[in-house]
């Protein structure tokens, strides 16, 4: 009798261990005091949680892609007083750009494409693209719309030059600095 008494006291205890243990966050910092003051939860707690612990989320070394409509806003923002766009010129062709945006990046993406194809296509794009921009504005407003799209690749190229030499000069820095230890 006492062995099977000792048995049930002991899986009681047992189970009613892990009851709490769960009910405290069993480790991982989101139980109900976490001990950083925020109480109940998950919410504000430094320790990893469940949710941190899951599978690849993102890979870190893949940027965020930027919505085309952002693109197509900050192109517009820049154009707009150029070419003396007025609203409706500006809406009808920040939507073609939107658009021209979304389906270079589908062009990109195609894997079934070579390098080759993928330049061509994008060219007959590019092309498609200025005749509907062309079509919403008037004659010496498409003067100005390509002075404008020369300046614009212009400033793309140096910036693109400027971060490339900024990135060799920063892997360049890291390279010549001595190794220094800090005594104390």
């Amino acid at each position: 009798m006492k062995p099977t008494l000792n048995l049930i006291l002991f899986v009681f205890t047992l189970f009613c261990f892990n009851t709490v243990s769960a009910q405290y966050g069993n480790g991982y910092n989101n139980g109900y005091g976490n001990g950083y003051g925020n109480g109940y939860g998950r919410g504000g707690g430094m320790g990893m949680d469940r949710s941190m612990m899951a599978g690849p989320q993102s890979s870190p070394s893949k940027p965020k892609e930027t919505p085309p409509e952002e693109i197509a806003a900050i192109i517009m923002e820049q154009m707009k007083p150029k070419v003396n766009l007025d609203e409706l010129q500006a809406i009808a062709i920040s939507n073609v750009l939107a658009e021209s945006i979304r389906e270079q990046g589908i062009l990109l993406k195609n894997e079934s494409s070579s390098q080759d194809q993928k330049i061509e296509q994008i060219k007959a794009l590019k092309e498609s693209t200025d005749k509907k921009i062309s079509a919403f504005l008037n004659p010496d407003q498409i003067d100005k719309y390509k002075t404008f799209m020369d300046t614009f690749k212009d400033m793309k190229k140096t910036k693109s030059k400027k971060k490339k030499d900024k990135d060799s000069k920063d892997s360049k820095e890291v390279k010549d600095a001595p190794d220094t230890k800090i005594s104390e």
